[in-house]
């Protein structure tokens, strides 16, 4: 049983047995995970400080341009899943394809996957606004001791056996489920030992949150235009608050506490949204799920969608439960 102030070490010992696969893997894998949050959260809290904010010069697959951090950070998490020879496989948001791990001993049997946004939010960096690291963890489908391949990360969300954000912003916290509910880790960087402060994370049922960029209202479906209408309306339980950080995993974070939902949609300009599904939105969509919320594309279950690239967009409404069916509602009645 979770107990307050544990250290993660200590959780991820206690709970191993409730892993999928209990062969000790994913628990290195996990506690990989913390030693690069801790490394990126140092950078991170040096941002101003030295030359490590503003552009790097490049674009991204996406098109994007990358921001020094998120090169720093990608590199960080690359660095340290190799090196640990944890993974046969990675998948991050800033790489065009993904990356076969040649195992340094060639009995190897490792079985997992990560797929990653190694610094998710990461234009608000230059002006002090949180940002995260968002993972997903997928076994791998193809024959143990055999090179990766794309089918390995093309899996839907429902094969997940772990996923995960790290928050860096007032405190540090790691957020993560194994499919055994949802805990959250807060760091104590005097000694730099993430202790559960959070345990068993749920959604309220409900919320007074809505969180959206509603500069986009003109080139929203119809269906979301009418959901807005509805949070702004003055009733009894309205209308609600609009809160938008532009950080996925800060909107999402909040709204886990509080309640409320996060809504990106389909646009005029991104018909199939803007967030990832391997990357954003399939490790949102289970910390939700396992959190008593929902995560849906506006018509269906994000984790039932079947990937067929790797850096596939989607739209999402993800948090507290009945928010997320209400907005279903408007958009199946549009």
């Amino acid at each position: 049983m979770a107990k307050q102030n544990q250290t993660l070490g200590e959780f991820i010992i206690e709970n191993q047995s409730e892993f999928k696969y209990s062969s000790g893997e994913l628990s290195r894998l996990i506690n990989s995970i913390r030693l690069a949050a801790k490394v990126v959260n140092h950078e991170v809290n040096k941002a101003g400080l030295v030359d490590i904010i503003g552009a790097a010069g490049e674009t991204n697959i996406q098109g994007e341009d990358q921001q020094k951090l998120d090169v720093y950070a990608n590199d960080k998490f690359i660095q340290t899943l190799t090196n640990r020879n944890i993974v046969c496989g990675i998948g991050s948001e800033e790489n065009d394809d993904f990356i076969a791990i040649n195992s340094i001993d060639e009995n190897n049997q490792n079985k997992y996957v990560v797929l990653m946004d190694p610094l998710d939010g990461s234009s608000n960096i230059d002006v002090n606004v949180s940002v995260g690291t968002i993972f997903s963890v997928y076994r791998r489908i193809t024959p143990v001791g055999t090179p990766v391949t794309i089918e390995d990360f093309l899996q839907k969300g429902d094969a997940q056996v772990a996923a995960g954000y790290v928050i860096y912003g007032t405190s540090t916290m790691l957020v993560y489920t194994t499919g055994h509910g949802v805990n959250g880790f807060t760091l104590n960087p005097a000694i730099g030992t993430f202790y559960l402060s959070h345990p068993n994370m749920q959604f309220p049922e409900t919320g007074h949150i809505y969180s959206i960029n509603e500069g986009n209202y003109a080139h929203f479906p119809q269906g979301v235009k009418n959901y807005i209408k509805y949070c702004q309306e003055d009733e009894e339980d309205r209308p609600y608050t609009s809160r938008y950080i532009g950080s996925l995993v800060s909107d999402f974070h909040r709204n886990l506490i509080k309640g409320g939902i996060y809504i990106y949609p389909q646009t005029a300009k991104a018909p199939n949204g803007k967030l990832r599904l391997l990357y954003e939105c399939n490790p949102m969509a289970f910390l939700a799920e396992q959190a008593n919320g929902l995560a849906t594309d506006g018509f269906q279950r994000i984790m039932d969608i079947k990937p067929t690239e790797l850096h596939q967009r989607v739209p999402i409404f993800c948090g507290s439960r009945k928010m997320v069916e209400k907005a279903k509602e408007f958009m199946k009645n549009a």
